[in-house]
Protein backbone atom coordinates (compact mmCIF):
# COMPACT_ATOMS: atom_id res chain seq x y z
CA UNK A 1 0.00 0.00 0.00
CA UNK A 2 0.97 3.94 -0.44
CA UNK A 3 -0.02 6.67 1.38
CA UNK A 4 0.32 9.62 -0.02
CA UNK A 5 1.37 12.53 2.41
CA UNK A 6 1.83 15.98 3.30
CA UNK A 7 3.58 17.38 6.33
CA UNK A 8 2.30 20.96 6.04
CA UNK A 9 -0.95 19.45 6.12
CA UNK A 10 -3.34 18.57 9.23
CA UNK A 11 -5.56 15.60 8.10
CA UNK A 12 -2.30 13.31 6.62
CA UNK A 13 -0.19 13.63 10.57
CA UNK A 14 -3.99 12.34 11.79
CA UNK A 15 -3.46 8.76 10.00
CA UNK A 16 0.09 9.10 10.32
CA UNK A 17 -0.08 9.43 15.00
CA UNK A 18 -2.98 6.51 14.66
CA UNK A 19 -0.27 4.47 12.66
CA UNK A 20 2.25 5.12 14.79
CA UNK A 21 -0.18 4.06 18.01
CA UNK A 22 -0.28 0.61 16.08
CA UNK A 23 3.26 0.20 15.00
CA UNK A 24 2.05 0.06 11.43
CA UNK A 25 5.50 0.41 9.25
CA UNK A 26 5.04 -1.65 6.26
CA UNK A 27 3.37 1.28 4.33
CA UNK A 28 5.12 3.32 1.15
CA UNK A 29 4.77 6.78 2.41
CA UNK A 30 5.05 9.36 -0.98
CA UNK A 31 5.12 13.11 -0.14
CA UNK A 32 2.99 14.89 -2.09
CA UNK A 33 3.74 18.35 -2.30
CA UNK A 34 0.67 20.45 -1.80
CA UNK A 35 2.19 23.84 -2.07
CA UNK A 36 3.46 23.09 -5.36
CA UNK A 37 0.02 21.85 -6.37
CA UNK A 38 1.22 18.29 -6.84
CA UNK A 39 -1.82 17.31 -5.27
CA UNK A 40 -3.96 18.88 -8.39
CA UNK A 41 -1.91 17.24 -10.93
CA UNK A 42 -3.78 14.92 -13.58
CA UNK A 43 -1.97 11.84 -12.00
CA UNK A 44 -3.03 12.29 -8.55
CA UNK A 45 -6.31 13.61 -9.65
CA UNK A 46 -6.68 10.29 -11.28
CA UNK A 47 -6.46 8.11 -8.13
CA UNK A 48 -7.69 10.48 -5.39
CA UNK A 49 -10.60 11.80 -7.32
CA UNK A 50 -10.58 15.22 -5.51
CA UNK A 51 -7.15 17.26 -4.70
CA UNK A 52 -7.12 15.95 -1.12
CA UNK A 53 -4.56 14.75 1.01
CA UNK A 54 -3.93 11.60 2.70
CA UNK A 55 -4.53 8.96 0.10
CA UNK A 56 -4.40 5.53 1.13
CA UNK A 57 -3.82 3.53 -2.30
CA UNK A 58 -4.59 -0.20 -1.65
CA UNK A 59 -3.03 -3.39 -2.74
CA UNK A 60 -6.00 -3.54 -5.36
CA UNK A 61 -5.33 -0.13 -7.07
CA UNK A 62 -8.02 1.37 -5.30
CA UNK A 63 -7.43 4.61 -3.54
CA UNK A 64 -9.31 6.01 -0.79
CA UNK A 65 -9.33 9.63 0.55
CA UNK A 66 -10.56 10.88 4.09
CA UNK A 67 -8.06 10.49 6.94
CA UNK A 68 -11.21 8.70 8.94
CA UNK A 69 -11.91 6.35 6.26
CA UNK A 70 -8.06 4.99 5.92
CA UNK A 71 -8.30 4.77 9.55
CA UNK A 72 -11.17 2.60 9.56
CA UNK A 73 -9.98 0.55 6.74
CA UNK A 74 -6.65 0.33 8.25
CA UNK A 75 -8.16 -0.91 11.85
CA UNK A 76 -9.69 -4.20 9.97
CA UNK A 77 -6.12 -4.98 8.82
CA UNK A 78 -4.22 -3.37 12.06
CA UNK A 79 -6.82 -4.73 14.95
CA UNK A 80 -4.68 -3.77 17.91
CA UNK A 81 -4.35 -1.95 19.35
CA UNK A 82 -8.05 -1.28 19.11
CA UNK A 83 -8.80 2.57 18.24
CA UNK A 84 -12.24 2.76 17.41
CA UNK A 85 -14.19 0.52 19.87
CA UNK A 86 -14.08 -3.50 20.58
CA UNK A 87 -18.23 -3.60 21.00
CA UNK A 88 -20.95 -1.68 19.84
CA UNK A 89 -21.60 0.48 22.32
CA UNK A 90 -17.94 1.50 23.08
CA UNK A 91 -17.69 1.83 19.04
CA UNK A 92 -20.56 3.87 19.08
CA UNK A 93 -19.32 6.54 21.91
CA UNK A 94 -16.25 6.85 20.07
CA UNK A 95 -17.98 7.52 16.92
CA UNK A 96 -20.06 9.99 19.03
CA UNK A 97 -16.91 12.21 20.38
CA UNK A 98 -15.10 11.82 17.20
CA UNK A 99 -18.14 13.56 15.56
CA UNK A 100 -18.08 16.33 18.22
CA UNK A 101 -14.56 16.76 18.32
CA UNK A 102 -14.54 17.19 14.32
CA UNK A 103 -17.23 19.47 14.00
CA UNK A 104 -16.70 21.45 17.42
CA UNK A 105 -12.63 21.45 17.88
CA UNK A 106 -10.63 20.10 14.95
CA UNK A 107 -12.66 21.37 11.80
CA UNK A 108 -13.30 24.91 13.30
CA UNK A 109 -9.35 25.13 13.68
CA UNK A 110 -8.04 24.04 10.67
CA UNK A 111 -10.35 27.01 9.16
CA UNK A 112 -9.11 29.23 11.80
CA UNK A 113 -5.49 28.56 10.05
CA UNK A 114 -6.21 28.11 6.77
CA UNK A 115 -8.02 31.53 6.40
CA UNK A 116 -5.41 33.31 9.32
CA UNK A 117 -2.35 32.22 8.41
CA UNK A 118 -0.10 34.12 6.00
CA UNK A 119 1.60 31.53 3.99
CA UNK A 120 -2.05 29.97 3.38
CA UNK A 121 -2.71 32.86 1.02
CA UNK A 122 -0.89 31.17 -1.22
CA UNK A 123 -3.74 27.97 -1.82
CA UNK A 124 -6.73 29.57 -0.15
CA UNK A 125 -8.65 33.03 -0.75
CA UNK A 126 -8.95 33.66 2.93
CA UNK A 127 -11.82 35.60 4.46
CA UNK A 128 -10.72 36.86 8.44
CA UNK A 129 -14.29 36.10 9.28
CA UNK A 130 -13.93 32.86 9.08
CA UNK A 131 -11.07 32.22 11.06
CA UNK A 132 -12.36 34.33 13.57
CA UNK A 133 -15.39 31.94 13.52
CA UNK A 134 -12.96 28.83 13.62
CA UNK A 135 -11.32 30.52 16.87
CA UNK A 136 -14.59 31.07 18.49
CA UNK A 137 -16.70 28.11 17.84
CA UNK A 138 -13.52 26.32 18.90
CA UNK A 139 -12.75 27.69 21.93
CA UNK A 140 -16.49 26.90 22.84
CA UNK A 141 -15.84 23.22 21.90
CA UNK A 142 -12.37 22.61 24.22
CA UNK A 143 -14.87 23.70 26.70
CA UNK A 144 -16.89 20.59 26.11
CA UNK A 145 -13.95 18.25 25.65
CA UNK A 146 -12.78 19.75 29.29
CA UNK A 147 -15.93 18.51 31.14
CA UNK A 148 -15.92 15.82 29.24
CA UNK A 149 -12.23 15.21 30.53
CA UNK A 150 -13.06 15.96 33.90
CA UNK A 151 -15.08 12.33 34.14
CA UNK A 152 -12.48 10.29 32.30
CA UNK A 153 -9.03 9.54 31.46
CA UNK A 154 -9.57 10.34 27.06
CA UNK A 155 -12.27 11.59 25.68
CA UNK A 156 -13.88 8.82 24.39
CA UNK A 157 -13.32 6.41 27.87
CA UNK A 158 -10.56 5.55 29.29
CA UNK A 159 -7.80 4.76 26.84
CA UNK A 160 -6.58 6.29 24.08
CA UNK A 161 -9.08 5.99 20.49
CA UNK A 162 -9.35 7.60 17.38
CA UNK A 163 -11.25 10.74 19.36
CA UNK A 164 -8.05 11.99 21.05
CA UNK A 165 -5.56 11.82 17.58
CA UNK A 166 -8.52 14.18 15.78
CA UNK A 167 -8.73 16.33 18.81
CA UNK A 168 -4.70 15.99 19.47
CA UNK A 169 -3.85 16.77 15.97
CA UNK A 170 -6.08 19.40 15.46
CA UNK A 171 -4.74 21.73 18.59
CA UNK A 172 -0.98 21.48 17.59
CA UNK A 173 -1.87 22.45 14.16
CA UNK A 174 -3.38 25.73 15.47
CA UNK A 175 -0.38 26.72 17.15
CA UNK A 176 0.46 27.89 13.59
CA UNK A 177 -1.74 30.94 14.15
CA UNK A 178 -0.86 31.33 18.05
CA UNK A 179 -3.61 29.09 19.13
CA UNK A 180 -3.46 28.29 22.72
CA UNK A 181 -6.20 26.65 24.68
CA UNK A 182 -7.46 28.08 27.86
CA UNK A 183 -5.05 27.57 30.56
CA UNK A 184 -8.30 27.86 32.50
CA UNK A 185 -9.57 24.19 31.13
CA UNK A 186 -7.28 21.78 33.61
CA UNK A 187 -8.95 19.24 32.28
CA UNK A 188 -8.05 19.74 29.17
CA UNK A 189 -4.70 21.13 29.64
CA UNK A 190 -3.77 17.91 31.58
CA UNK A 191 -5.39 15.28 28.72
CA UNK A 192 -3.11 17.29 26.05
CA UNK A 193 0.42 17.09 27.88
CA UNK A 194 -0.76 13.63 27.81
CA UNK A 195 -1.69 13.11 24.46
CA UNK A 196 1.57 15.33 23.13
CA UNK A 197 4.06 13.32 25.19
CA UNK A 198 3.14 9.84 23.87
CA UNK A 199 5.47 8.87 21.35
CA UNK A 200 3.03 8.53 18.66
CA UNK A 201 2.71 12.21 18.55
CA UNK A 202 6.03 12.68 17.41
CA UNK A 203 5.17 10.70 14.32
CA UNK A 204 6.28 12.75 10.47
CA UNK A 205 6.50 15.80 12.24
Amino acid sequence: MKLYDSRRAPNPRRVRWFMAEKGIEDIEIVDVDIFGGQHKTPEYLAKAGLPNVPALEMDNGATITESVAICRYLETLYPEPNLFGEEACEAAVIEMWSRRTEMLVATPLMMAVRHGHPALAAIETQIPEVAANGRATAEKGLKMLDRRLAESAFIAGERVTMADILAATAIDFARMVRFRPDPELVNLKRWLEGMMARPAAKAGV
